[in-house]
């Protein structure tokens, strides 16, 4: 078997998604995706990767790998060459599992769990519906798609989309009310009202519902260190699950002076590219919790290293999602065939909203838990309507 051409999709609509399929003369097609930079994405897959994968055996997916990430300007990133690296790589596995009948969790060595804990990550239906991501200024909030305007709520009604998220049966949650802070401030400091307003959904929370539901707080890498430090003093007595990238995730020394400073879990993150930077964060004890975001640090055959390296120093791994329905599939079967798995991130405003008009299965997601992927390969297709839509682009390059 061999592979006869890769097509990339984009859709105006979703502007940062790409999506790929590798071609193989059996027939058999890979699905795999990727997010942000779509354009620069597609351009390195078609100019650069195209010829070094076409005419290769798709199953040679650890040569392949070492292929498309060994290139000088792509080294332990989460630049567009590891993008579009990530998705070939999922591609590649999706092709594996359909020649053998079976999932990519079997494939990565067969199921540690039953079912695996969500947290929801407060997000909206719109977060992602831009072409210019950025913090605050693409939230649209106050503009309302369903019941799941979770970005909304938790900085408005956040006692309600707590109680909301409870009564579903999900026990963790994911906030970010310090961005706007950072975003008056570029990160330098924090005023003693920004700080009040921030505190407050925490607050009302914890009143509403306790500790009944986990709080993760992200932070989007927006805070210089001694600010940082200042906010996790102010938090811990709110009892939160983790620190998400409190600084820009560059410095080992200096995130490791973050975690040893607050009884907070820090987590460290999918910006961190391939296993070498997490392994500079370990080495520091940095980092508490290892979360990596398959379309961007290497795809499935990085995940899983990342993940063994996480066990290594006795980390729990915990994959990133808040990008696209096939990386939020991939993240998944990497996380059930992980035994050090702890959770897995979710955004309910994205599977039960745009991720059903693209592709034909979301995962099974009940009582705050999701249940493994069932069919060969990731199980998963892009929806036929998705090839008739008006704003879609197609490029490819075959053999």
């Amino acid at each position: 078997m061999k592979i006869t051409a890769i097509k990339t999709y984009r859709l105006k609509e979703f502007s940062n998604v790409l999506w790929v399929h590798v071609e193989t003369d059996a027939g058999i097609v890979g699905l795999g995706e990727t997010f942000y930079g779509a354009g620069a994405v597609e351009a390195h897959i078609h100019e650069t990767l195209s010829e070094r994968l076409l005419g290769k055996d798709p199953l040679h997916i650890e040569a392949l790998h070492k292929e498309m990430v060994s290139l000088p300007m792509a080294q332990s990133s989460t630049g567009a060459e590891y993008r579009a690296a990530s998705a070939i790589d999922i591609a590649l596995w999706d092709i594996f599992g359909k020649v053998c009948n079976q999932p990519v969790h079997q494939m990565l060595g067969g199921l540690c769990w039953e079912k695996i804990r969500i947290y929801n990550t407060c997000a909206g239906y719109r977060y992602v519906r831009t072409n210019n991501i950025k913090p605050v200024s693409n939230w649209n909030i106050g503009a309302s798609e369903g019941p799941y305007e979770d970005l909304d709520g938790f900085m408005n009604r956040p006692a309600q989309l707590a109680e909301n998220l409870l009564e579903s049966g999900i026990t963790a949650m994911k906030i970010w009310p310090f961005d706007p802070a950072a975003a008056e401030t570029r990160g330098q400091y924090i005023t003693s009202p920004q700080m009040k307003k921030a505190i407050k959904p925490f607050e009302e929370i914890r009143k509403a519902v306790g500790d009944e539901i986990d709080i993760m707080v992200e932070f989007h890498s927006q805070w210089n260190l001694p600010t940082a430090k200042n906010i996790a003093k102010e938090l811990e007595q709110f009892n939160p699950t983790w620190y998400e990238d409190p600084i820009r995730m560059n410095s080992p020394q200096a995130l490791a002076e973050f975690a040893a400073s607050t009884s907070v879990w820090t987590c460290a993150s999918e910006t961190l590219g391939s296993r070498w930077p997490y392994k500079d964060m370990l080495d520091r004890d940095a980092t508490h919790v290892v979360m990596v975001d398959l379309c961007w640090t290497g795809g499935l055959t990085e995940g899983r290293k990342i993940a063994s390296l996480a066990e290594t120093w006795h980390r729990p791994f915990a994959p990133h999602d808040c990008i696209g329905p096939v990386g939020f599939v991939a993240a998944i079967h990497m996380s059930f065939s992980q035994p050090n798995t702890l959770i897995q991130e979710s955004v309910r405003a994205f599977y039960r909203g745009w991720y059903t008009e693209l592709v034909t299965a979301v995962p099974k997601i009940e009582n705050g838990f999701v249940y493994p992927m069932e069919g060969p390969g990731l199980g998963v297709e892009l929806l036929p309507t998705f090839f008739k839509r008006s704003d879609l682009s197609v490029r490819k390059t075959s053999l």
